[in-house]
């Protein structure tokens, strides 16, 4: 009996759709991996907690192990539902920690690897936010010279992706 496929999970930022061209980058390594791959559709949720509930409802459907993957409030919402979901690693892109006013809501670094990539010119999330959170749980961390976007960074993203799940994950 064969090993079911691991699916990799993305969770897209407030401003952005499921396929952006990142996602659609990172995908392309998810399935040169042999990875199944899910994107949700969060467009028009702006409460992170109702995104949080829209991933674990979906979440029913998939067998086998995840990995979650997020961009902004979708970094947030991969690592909040990671506490329920048990994912075998979580690789985040400028993710919502510690923002002013929500502090209480930044999630618990999960019982996984975790890998955050973030620019040192991000405007909206602070990298030192992202700093932050790696020290406290762990977490590998990426710094670039990028802005909270990454989008000049798609290749260097899907590098550290690769390398994030072939060498922490083992897939």
């Amino acid at each position: 009996m064969s090993a079911k496929p691991c699916t990799l999970v993305f969770s897209h930022g407030k401003e952005s759709g499921p396929w952006g061209s990142k996602i659609m980058a990172m995908a392309g390594v998810g399935r040169e991996l042999g990875l199944d791959v899910q994107s949700i559709d969060y467009q028009g949720m702006d409460d992170p907690r109702d995104r949080v509930a829209k991933l674990l409802e979906a979440a029913r459907a998939w067998q086998g192990p995840l990995v979650l993957a997020g961009s902004s409030m979708g970094g947030h919402v991969s690592a909040a539902a990671a506490a329920t979901l048990g994912p075998r690693g979580l690789f985040l892109l400028a993710p919502a920690f510690h923002m002013p006013g929500f502090e209480a809501f930044t999630p618990a670094g999960p019982a996984c690897p975790c890998a955050i990539v973030h620019g040192w010119r991000d405007d909206i999330v602070p990298v030192e936010n992202s700093i932050r959170w790696a020290r406290e749980y762990r977490a590998d961390l990426h710094v670039l010279d990028s802005d909270h976007r990454l989008q000049d960074q798609v290749p260097a993203i899907c590098a550290l992706l690769r390398d994030f799940l072939r060498s922490r994950l083992g897939l």
